[in-house]
């Protein structure tokens, strides 16, 4: 069977007999499964089996439990999300063109694939495609139920099978889709048949297209295509060939432009950098702009300005109902970075930080004159806020609420450099996760909060609790235990707690110690385990830090708990680049709480 393709258009259409989708940049990929491993098959139908590892194993593993209703044949989108509506493509290509077995596994692990679902082609044997399209949703949606798994898309679900949420209202959804970055929108009519290998009306796609100015630089005659590019640094970058989107008088105003300003190298004419145009695009692959289109002439615009910084921009914009001001004021000076570069490093880092920020009271701290002039505490919400932001009171205090990447951005315009969160949800009164702050006298001492993880890490893997580690984005590490929801109080958690410290200092009392006044502690490392508790907060992790260097609270891996560790690494720009590299080291915590068996530490202790 070969997918059912979509037809671009430029306008979403509205009426009761559409549903809407997100639109995901991906693999297409249909899934056949008859016996206990199913095929993946591309578009052309290539058995992608071997590219994705981590979704053949989910599949052996549910195997029990959807083995009643096979043969089974499922459409949908091999995607790497980066929130629930955005797929990096450019991770999925970076996929599609492993072949070692190994590369691809360490690959998979860190970087987990997801399987969208949004369509039911074949159930228990029977042909679905003959039936309506509201007819196939809807038992597609029974069915991913009673198998437990999940029907709206959530990038930090172990599930790597999750069926695609349908919208009613276009707006809300294009408002979503916009604001997070995605791809764009799909329209499909509620009476579509699935017709195998038919490019469709009944299925419509319409793209968010991103605007970047370039400089265009050469005109290559034999073929008609305009080469572009921007200034990174102080050197020329190309990232654009395009010829589509032109009118006739357009391209021919191009054209004589070149040949009477530039100068003929066999059939290509080069231009000094002196006429900028826009171009349209859904992204950018590392190398070039993605479905290039010519927008518009910006006969106005220096071509200096065209520069790399401001393609990272207009290929991530901030959503139009933020207001920003002051864009270009220094915030971290020592290291180049902008209040526009701390908004940009927000909008990346979103999809990791947010799922700690969501339902949790923030407690702020403010630097309205960037990270070296003065700082507050805020915790009350002012009186008046924008309809995108949530709050909560608790006892007489009205807490904000981060729950989307415009309430994030709104505060980052506020210069709401760091993020405190207390170890809670607004759900329960009992901690969600334990965390041991290992604090140095200085960062000179920081070695000691080396030994001191390697330590806890020793107490911990003894207990059989899985535990996460991350710099403080100060002079420290702070290491966590995630816990199931709702099951365990403070106090109970304080039994663990203190018993870990107290024993660690006992076998260590030249290292370690949990006095509370630093007067006291004799230049040694201070184990914090009475700040974890009610109404007490933590730095989350991914914020930033008011620090002059713009260090990050940064996750990190065990293997890099090591003597050549040091905190001062962890900079905006270097936390960016690791997101590549390595990756999010937290990014199954919550799925591993859930998991984590407390109780059974709690019975140890008491009876011993």
């Amino acid at each position: 069977m070969k997918p059912m393709l979509l037809t671009d258009v430029t306008d979403t259409p509205i009426g009761e007999e559409w549903l809407y989708e997100t639109k995901y940049d991906g693999f297409r990929c249909i899934i056949e499964w008859t016996k206990e491993e199913p095929i993946l098959k591309s578009r052309n139908g290539n058995e992608l089996n071997h590219l994705f590892p981590e979704l053949i194993d989910f599949c052996l593993r549910i195997y029990d439990q959807i083995k009643p209703f096979l043969p089974l044949t499922l459409d949908g989108e091999l995607v790497y999300l980066t929130n629930q509506f955005k797929s990096d493509f450019s991770m999925v290509q970076k996929r599609g063109r492993m072949q070692n077995s190994d590369v691809i596994s360490e690959h998979a692990k860190r970087f987990p694939f997801h399987y969208v679902v949004f369509d039911l082609l074949h159930f228990k044997g029977e042909i679905q495609t003959n039936r309506y399209l509201k007819t196939r949703k809807q038992q597609l949606t029974k069915f991913f139920n009673d198998l437990k798994l999940p029907t709206t898309i959530n990038a930090e679900d172990e599930r790597l099978i999750q069926a695609i949420e349908n919208f009613e209202d276009r707006e809300i959804l294009w408002h979503t889709i916009r604001a997070n970055n995605g791809e764009g929108v799909i329209a499909k009519r509620r009476t579509s048949k699935w017709i195998s290998n038919l490019r469709s009306t009944d299925w419509l796609k319409i793209k968010n297209w991103r605007y970047v100015t370039v400089i265009v630089n050469k005109y290559d005659k034999g073929n008609g295509y305009f080469h572009g590019g921007v200034y990174q640094q102080t050197n020329f970058k190309e990232v654009v060939i395009f010829r589509h989107g032109m009118t006739d008088e357009e391209r021919k105003t191009l054209v004589t432009f070149f040949q009477n300003n530039g100068s003929k190298v066999h059939e290509t004419w080069e231009l000094e950098p002196s006429i900028c145009v826009d171009i349209a695009c859904i992204d950018f692959d590392g190398s070039k702009l993605r479905e290039p289109r010519f927008h518009a002439f910006r006969l106005e615009k220096n071509p200096n300005a065209c520069n790399w910084l401001q393609m990272q921009r207009q290929l991530l914009p901030i959503p139009d109902n933020i207001q920003i001001t002051h864009p270009e004021k220094p915030v971290w000076p020592e290291i180049g970075i902008t209040k526009d570069g701390y908004l940009h490093y927000l909008q990346m880092i979103s999809s990791y930080l947010l799922p700690f920020l969501n339902d949790r009271p923030l407690t702020l701290i403010r630097y309205p004159h960037g990270a070296s002039g003065e700082s507050f505490y805020q915790k009350s919400s002012p009186e008046k806020l924008p309809d995108f932001v949530s709050t909560v009171k608790i006892e007489d205090i009205n807490f904000i609420l981060c729950k989307n990447i415009e309430t994030l951005l709104w505060l980052g315009n506020q210069l709401a450099l760091e993020f405190h969160i207390p170890f809670q949800t607004i759900r329960t009164e009992k901690p969600t996760e334990i965390v041991f702050d290992l604090d140095p006298p200085s960062v000179d001492e920081f070695s000691l909060a080396v030994s001191a993880a390697g330590q806890l890490k020793d107490i911990f893997d003894y207990f059989n609790l899985q535990s996460f580690v991350k710099t403080s984005g100060g002079k420290g590490l702070q290491l966590y235990i995630p816990l199931p929801e709702n099951a365990f109080s403070y106090e109970e958690v304080r039994i663990f707690t203190e018993f870990v410290c107290v024993f660690l200092c006992q076998q260590r009392p030249d290292l370690y110690t949990i006095e509370r006044l630093k007067k006291n502690r004799q230049k040694k490392l201070y184990l914090d385990y009475v700040q974890h508790a009610a109404g007490k907060t933590i730095i989350s992790p991914y914020s930033t830090r008011g620090n002059n260097k713009g260090l990050v609270a940064t996750p990190l891996t065990w293997d890099e708990v090591n003597q050549q560790l040091h905190p001062e690494k962890f900079t905006i720009p270097a936390v960016l680049a690791r997101m590549k590299d390595i990756g999010n080291p937290f990014r199954n915590f919550r799925d591993i709480g859930e998991k984590q068996d407390f109780k059974s530490v709690l019975n140890h202790l008491k009876n011993s």
